[in-house]
């Protein structure tokens, strides 16, 4: 006698919701049921909602946030950003951390990772070289460096640090409020703006 399985469809959809972050294999089983148990109506919304966002958001070509295609993010486009003072980060999911403190009126740059030899991440493969560029365009600008506090994030900020020096620009990290490997993602608002009003020149 077999003992009785979902379908094949239901574990083909047990198996993709398993690749979201933070989901295992319950969470993905009671997902995938409970789509099942609201029709094919939600499932629908859903699976056009997922479509239309992968087909209309790219990254913004200035500093590499979500933005629809082939336009600038709410930032980049905002005539009242002070542009003189850049903030970089990672990833794009950085940002809201810090737009959410409410503290900061500057842009952004994301650099798309950080500097890890172990795992192929050179940094020809970041967006070091565009970041110069905008500095260029600024002389005198703020470059804030809030990235990742543990070994990886500390690497990449002291090789910005280096490149950026020649260009006479201020240079300053993230200090007070995130502590030592700490993911910038994780931090709450007050973190975050702790560390935006106490952080440090670097050169």
């Amino acid at each position: 006698m077999k003992a009785q399985e979902y379908p094949q469809a239901v574990l083909e959809l047990i198996s993709r919701l398993k690749n979201l972050p933070g989901i295992g294999s319950r969470g993905a089983e009671r997902y995938a049921l409970w789509f099942l148990q609201q029709g094919r109506q939600e499932a629908r919304q859903l699976a056009e909602a997922l479509e239309q966002a992968a087909e209309s958001i790219g990254s913004c070509p200035e500093c590499g946030f979500f933005a629809s295609r082939g336009e600038r993010c709410t930032a980049c486009s905002d005539p009242a950003r002070d542009a003189d003072t850049l903030c970089v980060v990672e990833q794009p999911t950085d940002v809201l951390p810090i737009e959410r403190s409410g503290t900061f009126r500057g842009l952004y740059h994301c650099l798309g990772g950080k500097i890890s030899p172990l795992d192929g991440i050179m940094p020809e493969d970041l967006a070091i070289v565009k970041l110069l560029d905008r500095v260029r365009a600024h002389p005198g600008c703020e470059v804030i460096l809030a990235l990742s506090s543990d070994v990886e994030g500390e690497a990449t900020s002291l090789y910005l640090a280096e490149q950026l020096a020649p260009l006479h620009c201020r240079v300053t990290r993230l200090a007070q409020g995130m502590p030592a490997g700490a993911s910038l993602s994780h931090a709450d608002a007050i973190t975050v703006m702790r560390a935006l009003q106490d952080r440090r020149t670097l050169s």
